[in-house]
């Protein structure tokens, strides 16, 4: 069975900007099916749409068009079926400061209709690390335990679905090795899993099959494999201390003093290398690896260049 199905979904918003009564399209048709059993990558930059289609899918958005479902269950006609099978993990840390741990979980068990549960819920402190913070009051924790709890609200009524929204933002490495072990374990016992993500290592490592999102629209899906193999080039890689010129520059990324260039062949290597010696300047640290996710996400935003989708009198 379809775990999660968008249906040519699309959600408009009133748009402050363009002729008056003109709205903006934060999701424009989408249609997409993520298989029982799949970790799912949905990976776009800010403002692309993936919360929208995670508050769409968890009944918290009403979509404008189209039909949104989790293993059978309509999110809108059928919301409580759907919810139910569906655990989400915000973005937002969202506590509620007058319980500790345990009891926050013992109330969100309630609001699924679970009862007794205490041994799962200790599984669930043992496996995220929070078994000696079970008894502490949420105001006390720091916020990377708070997003643990967070996990585990999502999680207290067993959920066949699990999303994860930007889960590891702002977290130690600690928290992202033990929750990264903790989902993959679910989803080799059966669990689907969607994640959005901005560390594109963690969706090249765990995502089988990837969505990229931009303006709206799905415009790159595939089994992450063959994203990566269809990647062109290699990547020439090195360090400088100074600045590119401007049309050297055009076609390198540039982080700091590391600099990357697309490179097919061994001549395009000496290509930049030269021009970076008639640039005056000294290549350190050089190093020629192959095209990771990173490189194909920017490649495929590259290719397709921002544009505003709105109707109603403004222009696309």
């Amino acid at each position: 069975m379809t775990a999660i199905s968008f249906q040519s979904v699309s959600k408009a918003y009133s748009s402050s900007k363009g002729p008056k009564g003109s709205t903006f399209l934060a999701l424009d048709g989408v249609s997409l099916d993520i298989k029982e059993g799949e970790f799912f990558g949905l990976l776009g930059p800010n403002g692309a749409g993936k919360t929208t289609m995670i508050s769409v899918l968890a009944g918290l958005t009403r979509p404008t068009g189209g039909a949104v479902s989790v293993l059978g269950s309509d999110v809108q006609r059928d919301f409580a079926d759907a919810r139910r099978k569906l655990g989400v993990v915000p973005q937002e840390l969202v506590f509620d400061p007058f319980f500790n741990v345990r009891e926050m979980l013992r109330i969100q068990s309630g609001y699924f209709g679970v009862k007794n549960n205490d041994a799962w819920i200790d599984e669930l402190l043992d496996s995220l690390g929070l078994t000696d913070k079970a008894e502490a009051n949420m105001r006390q924790l720091s916020g990377g335990m708070k997003r643990r709890v967070l996990v585990a609200q999502a999680l207290v009524h067993k959920p066949p679905v699990i999303v994860l929204d930007e889960p590891t933002a702002g977290v130690d490495v600690e928290l992202r090795q033990t929750l990264w072990a903790f989902i993959a374990k679910l989803n080799k016992q059966g669990h689907t899993v969607l994640l959005t993500t901005h560390y594109l290592e963690e969706a090249e490592a765990l995502c089988g099959r990837i969505a990229m999102l931009k303006t709206g629209r799905i415009v790159a899906l595939d089994k992450t494999s063959e994203l990566l193999k269809a990647a062109s080039s290699n990547v020439l890689r090195f360090k400088i201390d100074g600045e590119l010129p401007t049309a050297l520059a055009q076609g390198a990324r540039v982080t700091g003093r590391v600099v990357q260039f697309p490179a097919h062949d061994a001549l395009e290597v000496e290509k930049y290398l030269a021009a970076v010696r008639e640039a005056g300047l000294l290549a350190h640290d050089v190093e020629i690896r192959k095209a990771d996710l990173e490189d194909v996400f920017l490649d495929v935003m590259t290719q397709h260049k921002d544009s505003v989708h709105s109707v109603g009198g403004a222009s696309k």
